[in-house]
This record gives C-alpha cells, structure tokens and sequence, in this order.
C-alpha cells in the first residue's frame, strides 16, 4: 500500500509540474498588455540601453515562455529591430516589409495604427517559438520614446 501511496504522489507532482509548464506558455492578451506597460516603465526609468540588453537576454525577465519582447525604431521608416526575446537573428534587420505566413505586411499595419494613437493591436500568422507551430497571434505595439515595445499571444 505504500508504494501505492508515493506512486501516486509522485505521479500527481508530475502532472501538477506539466500543468504549470503549460500555463506559463498560454498568456491572455491583458497580461502581453500589461507586459509591454511595465517594459515601457522599466525602458523609461533605465534608459535604452540597459533596457534593450535586458529584453534581449532570453533567459531574463522580460521571456516568459511564448511572451517575449520585441523593440523596433520608432522613427527610422525602416523599423529596425533593436531586441526581440525569441529571435536574435532579427536584430538590427529592417521589419517594415516583413510579412506574416498568409503575405501580410503587419508592421506596417501596426505603424499606421500608431499615427492616430501610443497602443495598437494587430492580429498575424506567426511561429509559436514554444510549440514550433504557426498560429495566430494577436500582437500589443506601444510606441515608447524613440521605440515601439510590443508582446504578443498566440491563440
């Protein structure tokens, strides 16, 4: 009966730690909108640089399983990446003609939203880094100072 017993403890702390991995890669689209409001704070308090080395760290605290930064230009017509949590490759690349998997050009979808207001959400076909899979993924862009800081979940 004991074995039984640590069996199915053991068994029950294994399915528990599976279902927070889960959670922490299933995010709503309040908490990428809260995100990106608390990287624009911690952009706006430290200063770009420490904050754009902090965002692309993907093992800091701006990587939350599938909720990542990305920081672009503001003001350079080219958008180019400054930081991107999932990809490091991208940074330095011009993204204004970057379409999704269905030829969608949304940065410059996102970058006419941004002309009438700070925050835009804009709905892509994109790469889930944590399962591999393309899906939808409804993205928060906030133009900060010089930079526009977004985060996005994937449905």
């Amino acid at each position: 009966m004991q074995k039984l017993l640590t069996r199915f403890v053991v068994l029950a702390g294994v399915f528990a730690a599976s279902v927070i991995a889960s959670a922490q890669t299933t995010h709503t689209p309040d908490q990428a909108k809260a995100f990106v409001e608390r990287a624009a704070a911690f952009y706006k308090s430290e200063g770009r640089e420490k904050a754009l080395a902090a965002f692309n760290d993907p093992h800091g605290q701006w990587v939350e399983g599938d909720l990542y930064l990305v920081v672009q230009t503001a003001n350079d017509p080219n958008l180019i990446m400054l930081a991107h949590g999932a990809n490091k490759a991208l940074i330095g690349k011009p993204q204004i003609e970057v379409k999704d998997a269905e030829g969608k050009l949304f940065n410059q979808e996102m970058i006419d939203g941004l002309k009438t207001s700070n925050g835009v959400w804009i709905s892509y076909k994109w790469s889930n880094p944590a399962t591999k899979k393309l899906a939808s993924k409804r993205t928060y862009y906030l133009k900060v100072e010089d930079v526009i800081i977004a985060a996005g979940v994937y449905e």
